[in-house]
C-alpha cells in the first residue's frame, strides 16, 4: 500500500511517499480500515520535528486520526462488520503497524466509533482527537454545569472551535479570545456569546469586566506559555483552570492560583493510548459516538479549513506550523 512515512525526526520534508507492507489482523479484536481521510493535529508536527515516543521502531507512519471503511474484522470484533463507516483516534505515535497518513490502518475496536452520517470523510477525520480533548477537558476535568462562566483560548483553533460548542451545548456562557475580527464572527457563529480581540485588549480585564470582578467558574487555556499564567487571574476563587500544555514555571508562579484555591487540571487525551488504559479508550470512543449524534443532529459543527491529498502531507505540517488557520486540516486519500 501507499503511504506517507517518516524517516527521520525533522522538517517536513522528512515525510515520504513510500510503498510499504500492508498491515495485517494479528489480534482478534482488531479492525481493517481502508482509510479515506486522516486527521492532521499539532501532535503530528511535534512528533515529526522531535521524534516519536518509540525512536527504537523507526520509520513510523503518523496521524492519530482517520475515517475510513471497515475491510475486515478479528473473530472477537462484535459492533462493527465490513462495510461499516467508522472514525477514531488511534495509533499514529510511531508504534510499529500504526498510523493513519496510509490507505489501510488496523485499528483494535475499542478505539472506533460510527461515522457521523452528515460529515465527509475529511470532515470526520478532523474530528476525534479535538472532540476527545475538549470533552474531557469541560466535562471530565472541570466537571462543567449548567449556568456556568467559561473562558476558552483560540476559540477558532482546532480544539477551541468544538469546546466553544461543547460548553454552550451543557449550558455555559462562553467567552473565548481570538486574533482577528473573522476569527470574532467565526466563534459567534459557534455559540461564543462574547469573543476578546486579545491582540487589542487586555483579555483578563476584559472577563474581569464580564464577570463583575470575579472571574470565570472555568478557563481552558489551549495556548500555554504565559497565557496559563495569565489567566489564573481570570479565573474566580475555587474555579477551574485546565490547560492540555505543561506549564513553563520560569514564567510564572501558582501563588494567585494557590490562594484563590484553584483547582488546576492537565489535560493529555494520549495517555489512555500511551498507558495502554483500555477503560479509558472505551471511554473516548464513547465520546465521538456521542459527538456524532450530536453532529448529526446539527448541534455540533466540524471546521474544516483545508484538505490536502496524502502525498502532500508535508504541505499540510508547513501550513499548520505556520500558524493562523482556523479550524482543521485533514489529508483526502
Amino acid at each position: 500500500m501507499k503511504a506517507v512515512v517518516m524517516t527521520t525526526a525533522g522538517e517536513p520534508e522528512v515525510l515520504q511517499w513510500q510503498d510499504v507492507s500492508e498491515p495485517q489482523i494479528e489480534q482478534p479484536n482488531q479492525v481493517l480500515i481502508q482509510l479515506k481521510a486522516a486527521g492532521i493535529n499539532p501532535i503530528d508536527t511535534k512528533i515529526r520535528s522531535r521524534g516519536t515516543f518509540y525512536p527504537d521502531q523507526m520509520p513510523a507512519i503518523l496521524g492519530c486520526d482517520g475515517a475510513g471503511i471497515v475491510k475486515a474484522v478479528g473473530s472477537e470484533v462484535k459492533n462493527f462488520k465490513p462495510g461499516d463507516e467508522v472514525y477514531f483516534c488511534g495509533g499514529g505515535l510511531g508504534k510499529q503497524g500504526t498510523g493513519n497518513y496510509a490507505e489501510l490502518a488496523v485499528v483494535a475496536e475499542h478505539f472506533l466509533a460510527t461515522k457521523p452520517k452528515s460529515l465527509s470523510f475529511a470532515e470526520a477525520a478532523a474530528a476525534p482527537l479535538v472532540l476527545i480533548t475538549a470533552w474531557e477537558a469541560l466535562y471530565d476535568r472541570a466537571r462543567l454545569e449548567a449556568g456556568q462562566k467559561v473562558l476558552i483560548h483560540a476559540g477558532a483553533g482546532g480544539v477551541g472551535h468544538v469546546a466553544i460548542q461543547l460548553a454552550k451545548l451543557k449550558g455555559a456562557e462562553v467567552y473565548t479570545t481570538v486574533s482577528s475580527p473573522d476569527k470574532a464572527r467565526l466563534v459567534r457563529q459557534l455559540g461564543a456569546d462574547e469573543p476578546i480581540l486579545y491582540q487589542q485588549t487586555n483579555f483578563v480585564e476584559t472577563v474581569l469586566k464580564l464577570t463583575n470582578g470575579t472571574g470565570v467558574d472555568i478557563a481552558f487555556d489551549t495556548v500555554g506559555g504565559q497565557t496559563f499564567f495569565d489567566t489564573v487571574n481570570a479565573v474566580k476563587v475555587y474555579g477551574d483552570l485546565v490547560t492540555i500544555l505543561e506549564p513553563n514555571y520560569s514564567l510564572g508562579t501558582l501563588k494567585v492560583a494557590r490562594n484563590r484555591n484553584l483547582r488546576i487540571s492537565l489535560e493529555l487525551m494520549l495517555t489512555p493510548m500511551l498507558s495502554g488504559l483500555i477503560e479509558a479508550q472505551q471511554h473516548q470512543a464513547e465520546i465521538l459516538q456521542q459527538c456524532a449524534t450530536w453532529i448529526d443532529q446539527e448541534k455540533l459543527k466540524i471546521h474544516l479549513h483545508q484538505t490536502f491529498p496524502l502525498q502532500e502531507a508535508a504541505k499540510a505540517h508547513k501550513m499548520l506550523e505556520n500558524g493562523s488557520i482556523t479550524g482543521k486540516i485533514a489529508l483526502i486519500i
